[in-house]
């Protein structure tokens, strides 16, 4: 489709109105606590409904554009899918636990709660451990991303993620056996890429067939600013699920992000130098930066809780990756945007 921006001003604007709902969503969540709680507790296996709703506001219009007869093109793609695997399965999980063991383990150890320092390196692995699933289709779509390559590769790595999760947790947390939470993985496969999908070709379908190719052009323009809408909103949602926390251990969040910063940009910036090395169309290496930093933070939280209980340093962990997560990766397709022209010049 076109590959110039359709939301105009709002769009642009997109950091200062995300910086105003965590705001808004802090001091909800402080004010209204009980309303937020209630909101939270509508989950299932852990995958809050309320939120999966919204992610169908955010993915779907994007989901609208792909069509699915072109995706064999993708293996014109295959050194983009190779590095966006070597960051999320072979770089990403590593490079937190040594980010975690440098600087909660040693350099803010003195700042943290001595009992939880393992607990919290324990919950910063578990997040990096897995690749995020639903987001990535938001980050593709604000750096033009090619949403064949994106849908592929976040098919594969869910895959590669019923294989690979439980073995490599293990490995850095030195545990015998990783209880995976199945039921929060399968549940947010089904709801976050399964569903969608479906109903996102189903409406295209339909479009096609009774209006052609200029109703989908139609549909697509009406549709397109849900997603940024279903994303503020979604923001609202999970800082207020967390305002009291936040408020009560500002600090000891604060000492938390700082490796999962540092994390997503290392990730994201080693997988936007390794697609530009190779020559990779630039629309491929911005997902794949992105993919290759973000995280399935839905699963990490279930399973830092499974693991390690609900007040335990790695359930906080965890729940911090969610609340920095939106802002970062903001941060990092802005980058991905303004340094297009420095990209194709190499590429």
């Amino acid at each position: 489709m076109n590959e110039t921006p359709t939301m105009g001003w709002f769009e642009r604007f997109l950091t200062i109105w995300v910086l105003f709902c965590i705001v808004v969503g802090v001091v909800l969540g402080h004010l209204a606590p009980s309303v937020f709680q209630g909101i939270a507790a509508a989950e299932v296996s852990h995958v809050n409904m309320p939120v999966a709703v919204l992610v169908w506001f955010m993915i779907i219009p994007m989901l609208i554009k792909i069509d699915f007869s072109a995706l064999h093109t993708v293996s014109e793609h295959w050194r983009g899918i190779g590095v966006t695997l070597f960051i999320n399965w072979a770089v990403k999980p590593f490079s937190m636990a040594a980010l975690a063991g440098l600087f909660i383990g040693i350099l803010f150890r003195p700042l943290l709660p001595a009992d939880q320092i393992n607990s919290y390196i324990a919950g910063l692995i578990l997040l990096a451990a897995a690749p995020c699933t639903a987001m990535v289709f938001v980050w593709s779509n604000l750096c033009r991303g090619e949403p064949h390559f994106t849908l592929s590769q976040v098919a594969l790595n869910d895959i590669i993620m019923v294989f690979a999760f439980a073995p490599i947790v293990g490995l850095l947390l030195g545990l015998s056996s990783i209880t995976v939470p199945w039921d929060t993985l399968v549940l947010s496969v089904v709801l976050y890429i399964l569903v969608p999908v479906i109903l996102a070709q189903a409406w295209r379908f339909a479009t096609l067939r009774h209006g052609g190719e200029s109703a989908l052009v139609r549909v697509l323009a009406r549709v397109q600013p849900l997603s940024l809408w279903a994303l503020l909103a979604t923001l609202v949602l999970l800082f207020g699920f967390q305002g009291e926390r936040i408020i009560e251990q500002p600090a000891v969040i604060a000492l938390l992000a700082v490796p999962i910063v540092i994390q997503v940009y290392f990730n994201a910036g080693l997988a936007y130098w390794l697609n530009r090395r190779l020559g990779v169309a630039h629309c491929v290496a911005g997902p794949s930066a992105l993919i290759g930093a973000s995280n399935f933070f839905e699963l990490a939280v279930a399973a830092a809780i499974s693991l390690f209980g609900l007040q335990s340093g790695a359930a906080l962990a965890t729940v911090v990756g969610v609340l920095i997560e939106v802002p970062v990766m903001l941060s990092v397709v802005r980058i991905v945007n303004a340094s297009r022209g420095w990209y194709v010049a190499r590429a």
